[in-house]
């Protein structure tokens, strides 16, 4: 049986919205999954009551406390020991889960992601990455999007290996185009971080390394796959993202390509590069989110992304 974990208490809707949505993802995960819920006990039930869905349905591991968006990620994971999150990870790394999602403190998710699971030794520094949809109506992998905001050239080539191994195992991309985020496709272009880390990208045998991207082409899906940057220069673009589909919206526009921008979609991003499946959601997520998210978990679990990133970085 694979255990899908889930913060129950994460969230700015919680529990009410995380467990509509694990309830909304009970007909869309596996047969042999089955979802652990991290929280209030009574809270849940009650919120289990209200949408006539029966608690055997679910696991539940109460827990008495909450890491709050305010608190001190690493001093809160650590004094609030019975919280949801710090519960959660503890269950991760003694194998009782298989994956573990939050739409809470994403500082705290990080903190038990470097500490609880640890990462995978060779990796310099783990990335979190985002979706993005393309004209071509396959989504691009952006990476990183701001987990480190300087990034060495070491860092991003290591990037560059990482989401090739995501992109080909989770989203089914045969070979995944990679390139480096720049400020024009020629290779004399960008500042000394991104030149260095070109000539890396380049000289690695186990990536379809394709050069430089320039911003304009991020959204086409003509040009790459995976696009590595810095996460100064990623969460920029993401958030850049995110403003322009609230603003389409406000206008009326919708088409596919818009409406794959909602990040209710997506649910969530790992983190990768720890040695186990963990996924972060937005602070605002909906129930919709909420069941994505899980969906993510459930296909990073099945498709042993992390077990290839170990083999990856320990050969």
């Amino acid at each position: 049986m694979l255990k899908i974990g889930l913060d129950a208490m994460g969230g700015d809707f919680a529990p009410e919205a995380a467990v509509k949505g694990a309830v909304m993802a009970l007909d869309a995960i596996g047969a042999d999954s089955r979802i652990v819920l991290f929280g209030d006990r009574e809270r849940i039930l009650e919120v289990l009551a209200s949408e006539q869905c029966p608690a055997e349905r679910f696991d539940i591991v109460a827990t008495t406390e909450v890491i709050e968006m305010g608190d001190h990620p690493a001093k809160a994971f650590q004094a609030k020991a019975d919280s949801s999150i710090t519960v959660g990870f503890g269950h991760l790394a003694k194998g009782a889960v298989d994956g573990f999602a939050s739409a809470g403190s994403t500082g705290a998710m990080m903190v038990g992601s470097m500490y609880a699971v640890k990462p995978i030794e060779g990796v310099i520094r783990p990335t979190i990455s985002s979706l993005v949809p393309t004209a071509s109506g396959r989504p691009a992998m952006l990476l990183d999007v701001g987990l480190n905001v300087d990034c060495k050239p070491e860092v991003l080539a290591q990037y560059g290996l990482i989401g090739s191994i995501f992109a080909e195992s989770v989203l089914g991309i045969a070979a995944p185009r990679v390139a480096i985020l720049n400020i024009g496709e020629e290779e004399t272009k960008g500042n000394a971080q991104v030149k260095a880390a070109h000539e890396m990208l380049r000289a690695e045998s186990r990536i379809n390394f394709v050069g430089n991207v320039e911003g304009s082409h991020i959204f086409s899906g003509k040009v790459a796959d995976v696009i590595v940057c810095d996460g100064f220069v990623g969460n920029t673009v993401l958030k850049m993202a995110e403003g322009l589909y609230r603003i389409n919206k406000a206008l009326g526009g919708s088409n596919a390509f818009w409406d794959a921008m909602n990040y209710e979609n997506v649910g969530g991003t790992p983190v990768l590069g720890v040695n186990a499946p963990v996924v972060i959601g937005h602070g605002c997520s909906s129930p919709l989110a909420i069941k994505n998210m899980i969906l993510t978990t459930e296909r990073c679990i099945l498709t042993q992304v992390t077990a290839k990133l170990q083999r990856a970085f320990n050969n």
